[in-house]
């Protein structure tokens, strides 16, 4: 009874463990190989809300157009809500600060766009959150898109998480958008990249599919590669040259395509701070890149808050170098 009950267990690891294994070896080999593309210049930069509720001044702008300079950082998606969970928005008491903001940029760093990151926690993942597929949030929701428009941004820059796949009120909120006539962009979830991920519910992975529909009705999309609970450099680094292929594979070539890099420590089940590297996540980017002239991709840095001057070098010399 002994040895049956063994040999069970042991076919079940087996089982388990082989697929894993496979899964990782072909990580790795995602990641080898020597990149050779460089910035397009359609790169961003996640900024927090400390940008337009008074805390920062016009010596921090000064400072941050000098981050910028020499990079291919063309858009800044600036924390400007979190909305309310009926979609609603009060302006004047979350950014006071923000036509300040915008006009200053402009001023300091000519020919870098400035978009409201704008969002919320969204049903049926988190509740209470934002219900999308409620027509009344989402006409809410516009109407303060709108409102933020009226004070300077060049763009609306949507972070709902988390998105179930297949979710047709996200869907709906980008087309009803759209009707502002401005630029829309989007945080995206990772692609499944096996087993059908995207079914099991917990908001992860989107499919590939839904990540077109999503593409197809935005101008920009950015995918947030990192919090993958990859637990080496490696392994990681070939996650997001896989993530690029396949975004690469259905966004649109009128959208812009770019992906996250993760510029913060954790160490967690979800996020390994020695793993999930900025230079891992460019030169991951690179390699799915390949030799693709695509002109319109580019790499998002999360977030400016806790971007350390070595995640800067890193992004520096992985990504705008041409050495």
């Amino acid at each position: 009874m002994r040895r049956r009950v063994v040999l069970v267990v042991a076919l079940v690891l087996l089982l388990l463990v082989a697929p894993l294994g496979a899964y990782a070896v072909s990580l790795r080999v995602q990641y080898s190989g020597e990149p050779s593309a460089r910035t397009r210049n359609h790169d961003a930069l996640w900024l927090g809300h400390a940008w337009v509720d008074g805390r920062k001044t016009a010596a921090d702008v000064t400072e941050l157009a000098k981050r910028l300079d020499g990079t291919g950082i063309r858009d800044l998606y600036v924390h400007t809500g979190p909305l309310e969970h009926d979609g609603s928005l009060p302006l004047a008491k979350v950014s006071p600060k923000a036509r300040w903001f915008v006009d200053a940029v402009h001023a300091a760093a000519p020919g870098v766009r400035v978009q409201a990151w704008l969002g919320d926690v969204v049903q049926p993942g988190k509740d209470p959150g934002m219900d999308l597929d409620d027509a009344a949030v989402r006409q809410r929701v516009v109407a303060s898109a709108s409102a933020v428009l009226g004070q300077g941004f060049q763009g609306i820059h949507y972070d709902f998480e988390p998105v179930r796949s297949g979710s047709p009120g996200f869907l709906a909120v980008l087309d009803e958008t759209r009707a502002l006539g401005t630029t829309l962009s989007v945080a995206a979830a990772q692609i499944d990249p096996l087993w059908q991920l995207h079914r099991i519910p917990i908001d992860k992975w989107w499919s590939q599919d839904y990540f077109r529909q999503v593409a197809e009705r935005v101008n920009q999309i950015a995918v947030m590669s990192y919090d993958t609970a990859m637990p080496l450099e490696s392994l990681y680094g070939g996650y997001v040259a896989k993530q690029t292929k396949l975004a690469l594979e259905v966004t649109p070539p009128a959208t812009d395509l770019l992906m996250g890099l993760p510029a913060y420590w954790e160490s967690n089940p979800s996020h390994w701070g020695h793993a999930e590297t900025v230079s891992a996540a460019v030169r991951g980017a690179r390699l799915g890149l390949g030799a693709s002239d695509r002109q319109n991709f580019g790499l998002a840095l999360y977030v400016d808050f806790t971007a350390t001057d070595a995640h800067w070098a890193a992004y520096r010399a992985g990504w705008c170098s041409n050495s």
